[in-house]
């Protein structure tokens, strides 16, 4: 369904774009919306810049580990083709997912950004908005799923929850940022877990076989898309799905009244790290999955402000 703003929401919508074009605000509203995620961080117990420092270093002295960079030009494809949507900042970060800022700073984040999901859960918030998440798939699918497409995996968080689930299948993890799967490499390789398929690639063309996946996932995706390429990746998803098998997307959820409640000053901060964010509160989502060739999806509430969208290949 079609989220849509009442007079006054519009006006706050349009005043606070109207802000977000001037440089010089914007640039402000990204630093404080950084340092409101941090100081939150921490008030829980995280230790970003603690954290961050010691993956930075791969625990010795140095600023940045050279090894890192060899990381990266081994996961990357040299032949891809970013879409301009992607070149853009995201998240406070001036170019976006492509440095190694962001991709060190993505797990911490998390922590942080979900903390007050559910009342009382601190840094386990993260934790359980992915299970509710799971807890919804493991409910509509039929059966287990052999193989699982992660879409848009960013360093692996998403991949590594879901292999937990289903520890059975063989399970790839896709992201157009290497920088984010390099992190995510490395991960796997220090927590031992059975081996993930990386691939750097864009979600609306991931050059993977038709019909090859049981489930194809996006985690906290679209909302970071316009509209345009939501569609495209709908489109690649049901190619990459087996007859019956389903597309699960857990995302935010515009219906929810904390959004149209939302104080406009952190109205402001968060749309200044999310570029698509006015996008993607007004896509039809449930219409949109229906046109790439997908029953008519589930939409259920699995948080006060995140929804679980999922749907079957017709």
């Amino acid at each position: 369904m079609t989220a849509t703003l009442n007079p006054t929401d519009r006006l706050i919508s349009q005043l606070v774009n109207s802000l977000l074009s001037i440089k010089p605000i914007a640039k402000f509203a990204k630093s404080q919306a950084r340092e409101l995620i941090i100081k939150r961080a921490e008030s829980i117990g995280v230790a970003w810049r603690n954290d961050v420092k010691f993956l930075r270093s791969r625990g010795g002295a140095e600023a940045l580990s050279p090894q890192w960079e060899a990381d990266l030009a081994q996961i990357t494809n040299p032949n891809l083709q970013y879409p301009k949507y992607y070149l853009t900042s995201f998240h406070a970060y001036d170019q976006g997912n492509m440095s190694w800022d962001a991709a060190m700073e993505v797990e911490v984040a998390a922590y942080s950004v979900h903390a007050k999901i559910f009342a009382e859960t601190g840094a386990t918030g993260d934790t359980q908005l992915r299970q509710s998440y799971h807890d919804l798939i493991t409910q509509a699918l039929p059966t287990a799923p052999q193989n699982i497409l992660d879409v848009g995996c960013s360093v692996g968080m998403s991949t590594f929850a879901m292999q937990k689930v289903y520890p059975e299948a063989q399970l790839t993890g896709l992201d157009l940022s290497p920088y984010f799967l390099s992190i995510a490499n490395y991960r796997a390789e220090h927590q031992k877990s059975p081996p993930i398929n990386w691939v750097h690639a864009a979600g609306e063309s991931t050059g993977l076989p038709a019909h090859s996946y049981d489930l194809v996932s996006l985690f906290l995706i679209c909302h970071e898309l316009p509209q345009t390429a939501t569609h495209e990746i709908f489109q690649e998803a049901k190619r990459l799905l087996k007859p019956g098998g389903h597309l699960a997307i857990m995302d935010m959820n515009p219906a929810s009244e904390i959004y149209s409640q939302m104080a406009p000053y952190i109205l402001t901060l968060l749309k200044s790290t999310e570029p698509y964010l006015d996008q993607y509160f007004t896509l039809d989502i449930a219409q949109s999955l229906v046109d790439a060739g997908f029953q008519a999806p589930t939409i259920t509430a699995n948080t006060p402000r995140h929804r679980t969208v999922i749907a079957k290949v017709s």
